[in-house]
């Protein structure tokens, strides 16, 4: 929490120790980084598209729990997208699936 403190306000260190997942970005830096369960366990990526690409694996890599709002969007990066165990679909993705199929 102290590094995070120095390069952030006390407010935003606040909120990132808060936060269950989170891409941040800190504006006028290149620094942009993931917050997983209130710790920041990835810095210094160098733009979202890669934070994003990383926040995924890091999902798949550790079989993270996907918050309840996110986590159709996480599914379909997953599954569909990355098609990383995509046979084990749920009943709202298949369907997203079958009609993108058609």
């Amino acid at each position: 929490m102290r590094k995070i403190r120095k390069i952030f306000g006390c407010s935003v260190a606040q909120d990132l120790a808060t936060q269950k997942i989170k891409i941040y970005t800190v504006e006028g830096s290149d620094d942009v980084g993931i917050v997983l369960e209130g710790l920041k366990v990835v810095t210094a990526l160098d733009n979202i598209l890669r934070a994003r690409c990383m926040l995924v694996g890091l999902a798949y890599a550790v079989n993270l729990a996907y918050p309840n709002e996110l986590r159709y969007t996480f599914e379909v990066f997953q599954k569909l997208l990355l098609e990383l165990d995509c046979s084990k679909l749920s009943p709202k993705v298949n369907s997203l699936k079958n009609k993108l199929l058609t």
